[in-house]
């Protein structure tokens, strides 16, 4: 049986052990597929470094999410990740996009934000995770007939890893969390 890492507190400084926890479970399960979120690439650029050789997908913001036409990923990270082996995904939030124009225009909440608000239950990292292995799926650069890992974080860094079945977004239902790898406690 496979344990599971709880955090005392959500943040960066659970970078480097949820990387390892998640590389260690990606061997003994022979997990290929590994989807990671990151703001600026600095976290992405340090699962580029840990998981060579595997189908790494690093996830960014949407350009323009902090504000218009602004790339949150530094293209010193894109170009070190690439070059590493690493696939970047820029594209809309499967949480956000239309539902997020519709919240702020008319302040009322659309169902893919109602998810993001349930899943957050469990975490900020646990939603986020789940919506980068839609976005992944939904783009082609993983598939959802083998288990991936999918690794993300409360604001910076990385504290939440989880093994998923994933989905695409049309058929969100069908994505499984398989395993909690690990996750902050939350007060």
């Amino acid at each position: 049986m496979a344990e599971i890492i709880y955090f005392e507190e959500p943040g960066p400084q659970n970078t480097i052990p949820t990387l390892e926890a998640a590389k260690k479970r990606a061997q003994e399960l022979g997990i290929k597929d590994i989807v990671v979120a990151s703001t600026t690439g600095e976290t992405g650029l340090l699962a580029a470094r840990m998981f060579q050789g595997y189908n790494l997908v690093v996830v960014t913001h949407s350009t323009g999410f902090r504000k218009p036409d602004f790339q949150e990923l530094t293209e010193e990270n894109r170009q070190a990740i690439e070059k590493l082996g690493g696939k970047i995904l820029t594209c809309t939030h499967a949480f956000g996009g239309i539902g997020r124009a519709v919240r702020r225009k008319l302040n009322t909440y659309q169902l893919e934000e109602i998810i993001a608000f349930t899943l957050r239950i469990f975490g900020e990292g646990m939603k986020v995770a789940v919506e980068i292995t839609l976005m992944a799926a939904d783009a082609g650069l993983i598939r959802t007939d083998r288990e991936a890992i999918a690794i993300a974080g409360t604001g910076r860094g990385a504290d939440t890893a989880i093994v998923v079945l994933p989905a695409n977004a049309q058929s969100f239902f069908d994505l499984r969390i398989l395993e909690i790898i690990a996750k902050p406690r939350l007060h």
